[in-house]
């Protein structure tokens, strides 16, 4: 085995990922918090109270030399800047869908994600699939289809999400640059159009800021529910295999589809019933496979 392959049972990129998709699974609620904040606004004021986070963190933690490293190094300060430019794409486009009633496609791209996971880290990173991990994920691609024909309106959003997710994930997977750092980095680099975007509500439709404090401590939370869950995620992708990542991702998209069915009030259709069950199905046979090999003697 090679000496550089990422572990495949590394506990804290496993605690990491659990915790990173936790809270995005439970991130709708806290969306209807801000639901009167226009997405973009909202994205706009989430990346500036992301940077001030991230630094007192980074400060904590000692890490300026790392992200003194970081941003002397142009292959890096580039590649950061393509993986801010999705992630903002990403939450712009999550945030429009669960203000206007999209919940299920949202989900759907959190779904179709996984599985891009599973491509991107088979094809591009050379990792291999056990039989049974092949199997979740005939599974699971039977699923997704299952909700992809009775969802073609809104299939932009769900591969919009699944794309955009899936691609940072891979260049993060790649960069030789710390998790907060890189995050740091990525939240300065949106720092100026985030500014420009939250001016322009500003003169144009009034400050959602300056609406309540309660409005605006709400809007100041958005900052930790950025922060920390992209941390654990960066961290996570890369202690572990991207398709394994990509398997436990399973998990953010079933919590938000329940909040859709229940909190949300959406009507389930038949279709979007069996495919709940088919990524259950191809999940519980990716866990199992995980922990039957964890099991056994490591060879020598």
């Amino acid at each position: 085995m090679d000496a550089s392959a990422p572990p495949q049972h590394d506990r804290t990129g496993l605690v990491a990922a659990f915790g990173a998709y936790i809270i995005w699974g439970f991130l709708p609620l806290y969306l209807i918090l801000v639901q009167s904040v226009p997405a973009f606004e909202f994205v706009g004021w989430r990346i500036i109270w992301t940077l001030p986070l991230c630094l007192l963190i980074v400060l904590f933690r000692r890490q300026l030399p790392d992200l003194r490293a970081a941003l002397a190094n142009r292959h890096t300060l580039g590649w950061l800047a393509a993986s801010a430019a999705l992630i903002a794409v990403n939450w712009v486009v999550y945030v429009w869908a669960i203000q206007n009633g999209q919940v299920y496609a949202a989900s759907l791209g959190y779904y179709i994600n996984p599985l891009l996971n599973v491509l991107l880290g088979t094809l591009l990173l050379g990792e291999k699939l056990t039989r049974p991990q092949w199997v979740a994920v005939g599974i699971a691609a039977i699923g997704v289809s299952l909700l992809v024909a009775g969802a073609l309106t809104t299939l932009w959003i769900s591969l919009t999400l699944a794309l955009s997710f899936g691609s940072y994930g891979l260049i993060r997977k790649q960069l030789d640059v710390g998790s907060l750092p890189g995050l740091t980095i990525e939240s300065a680099l949106l720092l100026v159009p985030s500014a420009g975007v939250a001016w322009y509500f500003a003169q144009t439709q009034g400050s959602s800021f300056a609406v309540s404090a309660e409005l605006s401590l709400a809007i100041m939370a958005g900052g930790a529910l950025t922060a920390f869950p992209l941390l654990f995620f960066a961290i996570a992708a890369r202690k572990l295999p991207y398709s394994t990542l990509g398997f436990i991702q399973f998990l953010a998209p079933s919590i938000v589809f329940v909040l859709g069915l229940t909190v949300f009030g959406e009507k389930l259709k038949p279709a979007q019933a069996a495919c709940f069950a088919c990524i259950w199905t191809a999940a519980a046979i990716f866990v199992w496979d995980l922990v039957a090999r964890s099991r056994r003697p490591a060879a020598s």
